[in-house]
């Protein structure tokens, strides 16, 4: 009724109003409410049809809640104003065409609120796939670029052929299983590097070879001590994890026959695998870029893993990664 409302008092104007905010802020907190916690219990994408159904129900019932509360403090301030006071029948009945309207209205008002979140809902839902999907690629990218560097290192192939050479003139047994060994681990890189995950049984063979490479290098300078449980070989873990944890470690510290580098690597009670090793920094080491170790980690927070632990003090240096449980 615009023309009754525009020629009441201004107090009243402003009071009705200020009314009709509060209330429209009431329901459009409540149908947000609603559909968040829906989010978590019914999501759109999961469960379409059911998901519309109990959302439509529950803004109903708060709507008519909402209106019963408002009504029955406002008859209770003015009692004059209530269905039970003295009304003639035209005043009753243009009483409750009011509120039929005004229940319309607030319908209409609750459900384009619904609409519009779940829009919003849905398209955030969107772009956060679209987002985890891009930062998917650049990950799986980082983790191939970084198998790349090793195979394409000239400092990497330059070392192992020179090594080849002399246990071929020295050991040709020896210059056959180290050519073996170099052999799995391009292999392996070329057809794993791109996988997200990985049985442990076969990271372990990959691992193999790649220390007995770097021990035919390095000499006795590199002491592994490896204890893995043969139960969690069907478990899984993102490829190369260990190749770069072991890489990392040579990278940072002394390797020398006088002052050697213990590598640990073994499985405990909390289906994890454990990298440790003595901390005994080069003396003319440079900062970490940490490219590895956060390679690792965004792996594992996109594949919805916990995340690896870190330990370092003043002796030890340890990395904690979870094995991946496959159902």
């Amino acid at each position: 009724m615009p023309k009754l409302f525009f020629i009441e008092p201004i107090p009243d104007m402003l009071t009705d109003f200020g009314i009709t905010l509060i209330f429209c802020t009431i329901v459009c907190e409540i149908s947000i409410l609603i559909s968040n916690w829906l989010d978590h219990k019914l999501p759109w994408i999961e469960h379409s049809r059911k998901r519309f159904v109990i959302e439509t129900l529950l803004n109903f019932v708060a709507v008519l809640g909402i209106l019963f509360i408002i009504f029955s403090i406002y008859s209770y301030y003015v009692p004059e104003a209530g269905m039970h006071s003295v009304l003639t029948d035209s005043k009753y009945i243009q009483e409750t065409r009011e509120i039929m309207q005004q229940f319309l209205i607030t319908l209409m008002v609750t459900f384009l609120v619904m609409v519009i979140n779940t829009g919003n809902s849905i398209l955030l839902k969107w772009k956060n796939t679209a987002v985890r999907a891009a930062e998917s690629d650049r990950i799986a990218m980082e983790a191939e670029l970084q198998s790349l560097k090793l195979q394409l290192d000239p400092h990497f192939v330059f070392n192992n052929l020179s090594v080849l050479s002399e246990l071929i003139l020295r050991d040709q047994q020896l210059g056959y299983e180290y050519a073996e060994n170099f052999t799995k681990i391009y292999r392996y890189m070329l057809v794993n590097s791109k996988k997200n995950i990985i049985h442990l049984e076969e990271e372990i063979k990959f691992l193999n070879a790649y220390i007995f490479l770097l021990k035919q290098r390095v000499g006795e300078g590199l002491i592994f001590e490896i204890d893995i449980d043969r139960q969690q070989y069907l478990n899984s873990l993102p490829p190369l994890t260990l190749q770069l944890l072991v890489e990392n470690a040579m990278k940072h510290n002394k390797t020398s026959k006088s002052d050697p580098l213990h590598l640990k690597i073994y499985t405990n009670t909390e289906h994890s695998i454990v990298i440790e090793n003595n901390f005994n920094p080069l003396e003319t080491n440079t900062p970490s870029s940490g490219i590895g170790l956060e390679n690792i980690a965004r792996r594992y927070r996109l594949l919805g893993a916990a995340k690896p632990e870190i330990f370092q003090d003043d002796k030890t240096f340890k990395v904690t990664v979870p094995l991946i449980e496959l159902k």
